[in-house]
């Protein structure tokens, strides 16, 4: 499949309106040093849709490259989040990454993780929500929240979160989780959509692939589109990112979906939520 342009990118509208680009482009586990670099060339490819976080340490090298690059700032959608220690100081943090981006707004601030061991994940709502009011973010969110933190969290907060980024892939798609999320108004947006690549050689996704004469990351990527999921790739080279963003292109019949679905064996890749604690994300 060739690349497909930025304007066949779905959006998807969140609860409050604010229109997400579908297909983003995100940043973990890519060092400092190179994060220009390679977000030059996720926009060089058409992507307008990129996802970071305080916790990566790489804002600044997307703050550059958004400089560099002289898109109009409207045409993107920049999403960062809240380091696990910084709960405390949540309005600070936000402008500390406000600042490391070179941005005067944010399209979506989103907490981390829940960290309940800390129970400050309600105290750093209340100043997300004060953020949003100000017009400082578009959108505020929350990521890797499990129903027992939303419930806690929507008995408390003024504003619903416009969107929960979970980990989401074929072999671990929390769909007790998601389909709360989408019934509360709560986008869903999916990290490690591939598996970390660990879901790619299973036959449904190699048959779907060749039925398209697509990869089996594109037809991964198709699945998560046609549910409506918000899914945020990472890559370092041109051509994965090239092939990534054209997955926006390609249709799977309902059977295909249907099959992928099928993989779900209740594997998680990363940390539980439910005891997550690391004080560096």
């Amino acid at each position: 499949m060739s690349p497909a342009p930025q304007s066949s990118v779905p959006t998807l509208a969140l609860n409050n309106g604010v229109e997400i680009p579908q297909l983003g482009f995100g940043v973990f586990q890519v060092p400092p040093e190179e994060t220009q670099r390679v977000v030059e060339e996720a926009l060089e490819a058409g992507y307008r849709h990129i996802d970071t976080a305080a916790a990566y340490r790489n804002e600044a090298g997307v703050g550059a490259a958004i400089a560099a690059a002289g898109i109009p700032r409207e045409e993107l959608f920049i999403t960062t989040k809240l380091r696990n220690g910084d709960q405390g100081r949540a309005r600070e943090a936000f402008e500390d990454s406000r600042s490391a981006l070179g941005l005067d707004y944010l399209d979506l601030y989103l907490i981390h993780w829940p960290v309940p061991s800390q129970d400050l994940y309600t105290t750093a709502w209340g100043q997300l929500e004060e953020v949003y009011a100000q017009g400082l973010a578009r959108a505020v969110g929350v990521s890797n929240f499990l129903p027992e933190h939303l419930d806690r969290l929507l008995g408390e907060a003024t504003v619903t979160p416009a969107l929960n980024q979970i980990e989401l892939h074929p072999t671990f798609q929390q769909r007790a989780l998601a389909d709360l999320c989408r019934s509360r108004g709560i986008a869903v947006e999916a990290y490690s959509p591939l598996g970390q690549g660990a879901d790619l050689d299973a036959q449904a996704v190699r048959d779907a692939a060749a039925a398209h004469g697509a990869t089996p990351a594109q037809a991964v990527l198709a699945w998560h589109l046609a549910q409506g999921t918000i899914v945020i790739p990472k890559t370092a080279t041109r051509e994965r990112m090239a092939e990534n963003l054209a997955a926006a292109a390609l249709t799977l019949t309902s059977a295909e979906v249907e099959a992928i679905t099928g993989l779900e064996r209740g594997e998680r890749i990363g940390g539980d939520p439910a005891t997550a604690a690391h004080t560096q994300f």
